[in-house]
This record gives C-alpha cells, structure tokens and sequence, in this order.
C-alpha cells in the first residue's frame, strides 16, 4: 500500500513537471528589426519596422502596437511620449497567432536650452525648515518641510518669513512636495506611501490617499485640472485629482537620454520646472511627452546664504501669479529668492 501512495505521488509529479513544461510560451518564429540605433530613435524621426519571417510561413496578416497602440510599419513618433516603450507585433498565419515584440527609446530631438536667472529680491526664510515643496495661493507661500519628527505644513507670509499657519505631522511621516488645488493642499510623504488632503483655509486634514505604481513622494504640481507627481526616478505621474488615481505618466528625457531624480516641481506657463534632487538647477519639462526643453543653473545661489552645518541643496521653486516672477529656495537656506528666467 504504501509503494502504491508512493509510485502514485510520483506519477502525478511527473503529470505536473509535464504540465508545466507545455505550459511555456512558445519561442516566437518571428523577430522584430527597427530603424532605432542601438534601441534610440528620436522624436522627430518615422519608425520603421520589418518583420523577420525565417521559416517562410505563409502570413495571413500582421498588427504592430507600440505599447498597446496601434502602428503602421512605418509611424512618424511626434504625437508620442519620450522614453522606453515596447514594439510588438501579433503575426496569424496557418491558423496559429504568434507574438514578438523589441524595446525601443523615444529621444527628444533638440537639445534643452540653457538659462539665467536674474535676482529680483531676496527674503528671510526659515533656515531650520528642511524645505520639499513650496507654492503661492491667494498671495501667501505654502511650504512642506521634511526630516522624521521635524516635517511641517506651513503658510508664510513670503515678504517676512512670519509663520501664519503651522501643523506638524506625525514623527513617522517624512514630510515631501505639496500642491494646492480647489481650495485643498495636497502634500506627500516620502516612503511611507501616503498623502494627506488638508482644507487651504483651516488647515484640517481631510483624507488621506495612497500611491499606485509610484513607490515614493517627491514632488506635486498641478495645471488645475491633472496633478503632476514625481517619485524620485525619471518618471512624473499624472493623478485624477478627484481620486487621486495614477492615470498615466511620462518620462523625462533629453536629447541624450533619460534625467532622474524629479523632485519638487512647479507648473508655470504650460511646463513643468523641476529641481532635480543634489543638482542645484531646475528642469523645464514639456508635460505632453516629457522633453527637457531647457535648465537653469541656480548652484551660484547656495553661497548667497548663511553657510552652516546643516546647509543643504536646493529644493523649493514656486511661480507668484500676482507678480509673475519665480521663487526658489533650499533646505536650511535663510533666504527665498525672487528671480527672473533669461535666455543665455
């Protein structure tokens, strides 16, 4: 009896190993070729796809999608995001379906133009506030500061640096980015993958939300009707702000390649301007297909404040609607600079 539970079990064993072994996917007959060079291809340029068919299998019809949109065999890429994307194509023929698909890179065609910035007025900020988002509404400066145990939400009267309202999070929180939009500030945290919805006038907490395939807060930013959230990568997501939902995202990319580390942001006539995290600049990003159009260099700014101990880089840019200048500041800077942006 035993034997027969023993030569059964391995029997049925066997049935899984087969089981499993039929149940991989078969190696397509077909391989995909493109006009990309070593994967990249720009913008501006026709895709051009051929279908490699070794085993001379009689096709009945072939379709291309570019991550799940359908192509031509050859498809000019202007109305498509930057970025890595996946070509595939479904080929029926002898009444089989096979699938093969090829990355692909999406790069800008130009390269970002490079600015200056003209200093307009300088103010006192916070230096003890660790500073991750800064943005203007109705004339006052919100600010959301980060660190464990020391991460704000604050509303400052920008031209003194007087605190008008403040509540500190709660010590797990790492404070991140914050955006206002219909009368609510939006603020991330940073790994705790939360956001909290506050009331602009009050400050009471509403609601909270959670991330979707963005594993981290960095940044926020909002065109009034989407709202712009980075996580640290090359990637902004855009977000319903009803349901605070990952909709979609785009990549950032240049010319060359990708540009990580999107931090705080700020949506200012139609683009995205975002500090990347330890560089001391500022990214204008096209929010339709993520091209770096240009960057601003602000590193010469950091030695116009107090140097200290706990100076850091960088990270707080916010666009004043009533004086139609940009803000920016740093973490543990004692001033908020007013700038102007020119072209070099």
């Amino acid at each position: 009896m035993r034997f027969f539970n023993y030569l059964t079990f391995i029997l049925l064993g066997l049935i899984l190993v087969s089981c499993g072994s039929n149940a991989k996917q078969k190696k397509s007959d077909f391989t995909l070729t493109t006009n990309a060079k070593k994967g990249d291809i720009s913008i501006n340029e026709t895709l051009n796809i051929s279908l490699s068919n070794k085993k001379k299998h009689v096709i009945d019809s072939v379709t291309y999608t570019l991550d799940g949109r359908n192509i031509k065999d050859n498809t000019p890429l202007s109305n498509f995001k930057l970025g890595k994307h996946t070509i595939e194509a479904t080929v029926y023929f002898n009444n089989e379906k096979q699938l093969t698909s090829t990355p692909i890179t999406i790069l800008n065609n130009e390269a970002p133009k490079i600015f200056k910035y003209k200093i307009i007025n300088e103010y006192p900020h916070d230096i003890t506030s660790y500073t991750q988002g800064i943005e203007f509404f109705n004339g006052n400066l919100y600010e959301s500061t980060g660190q464990y145990k020391e991460s704000k939400l604050r509303q400052v009267d920008y031209k003194t640096g007087k605190i008008i309202k403040n509540i500190d999070l709660a010590d797990e929180y790492f404070g991140e980015g914050l955006t206002i939009l219909h009368d609510k500030i939006y603020q991330l945290t940073w790994r705790e993958g939360t956001g909290f919805v506050y009331d602009v006038n009050t400050f009471d907490k509403l609601t909270s939300f959670k991330y979707g395939n963005s594993k981290e807060g960095w940044g926020l930013c909002n065109n009034d009707t989407t709202i712009y959230k980075s996580d640290g990568t090359e990637n902004i997501w855009l977000l319903d702000p009803k349901t605070l939902v990952e909709q979609s995202y785009i990549q950032v990319y240049t010319n060359k390649g990708k540009i990580v580390g999107i931090n705080e942001m700020e949506w200012i006539d139609g683009s995205i301007y975002a500090n990347r995290y330890q560089k001391d600049g500022v990214a204008i990003i096209n929010p339709k297909n993520g091209a770096v159009t240009g960057v601003v260099d602000f590193s010469p700014l950091k030695k116009l404040v107090t140097q200290h101990q706990g100076l850091d880089v960088l990270n707080g840019i916010a666009y004043n609607p009533e004086t139609k200048t940009i803000f920016v500041t740093g973490k543990r800077w004692d001033k908020l600079f007013e700038v102007e942006i020119v072209e070099n």
